[in-house]
């Protein structure tokens, strides 16, 4: 009688190894000082090996920036992480996200503010994300392509402002869709090169404060944006 090949892996044995290698990832979220239980649990039930190439898989839950189409880079968790802490969303929150890329940071988004509002100036990026958001079940996401200045006098105002990039000086258009406390997101060139994550904050008396948040690795946006802003 001919011996059956035995598996390579225990019927069990692989989702246990999924479920260390998640800890594992928030673990390493944690230790770098994200604390927030609501966005530490965003990232634990939002599969971001999902969001990235069929060819990084492997490294989804890797704290590592990965390549994606169109010459564009998916954000380490850590920094994702971070931003939702520097938002400091609720559930009530109308956000607006300039750079949707994979749809990971618009995903965790959308699990802790109430209606989300993605630009995405690359096509196939737009569409693919529109898709993939979707078919995960993110009714509160609406994807639009195009600049983002294109976009602000039909999308009305906004609790949060999330930009996945560096801008230079004002960003008066995304300054005046911002609702009386609000808060702006953004990367702003560091003395010594490099990015800093900054917080820019709407007071009730009308004033914009700028506040650091730490280092980042963002790069400049494509499109007019820092031009008009």
């Amino acid at each position: 009688m001919k011996q059956m090949d035995l598996p390579l892996v225990m019927p069990g044995e692989a989702e246990a190894r999924a479920a260390q290698a998640l800890m594992a990832f928030l673990l390493r979220i944690r230790a770098r000082g994200v604390s927030d239980v609501a966005v530490l649990r965003a990232l634990e039930v939002v599969p971001r090996d999902l969001f990235v190439p069929h060819r990084y898989r492997d490294l989804a839950l890797r704290d590592i920036a990965l390549p994606i189409a169109c010459g564009q880079t998916m954000p380490e968790a850590w920094l994702v992480a971070r931003m939702m802490e520097g938002l400091d969303l609720a559930p009530n929150h109308r956000v607006l996200e300039v750079g949707a890329g994979s749809g990971y940071a618009t995903a965790i988004l959308a699990r802790l503010a109430g209606e989300v509002v993605s630009c995405e100036i690359f096509e196939p990026l737009a569409v693919e994300c529109a898709q993939r958001l979707a078919r995960l079940g993110f009714a509160n996401v609406k994807i639009l392509q195009g600049d983002v200045l294109d976009h602000l006098p039909e999308i009305g105002l906004f609790d949060r402002i999330l930009v996945h990039g560096v801008v230079e000086g004002a960003p008066t258009g995304l300054m005046e869709s911002l609702a009386d406390g609000g808060v702006i997101l953004l990367g702003r060139k560091a003395p010594r090169g490099g990015a800093i994550l900054t917080r820019i904050a709407h007071h009730n008396s009308g004033d914009f404060i700028e506040t650091p948040v730490g280092p980042c690795r963002l790069g400049g946006l494509i499109g007019p944006i820092n031009g008009l802003m």
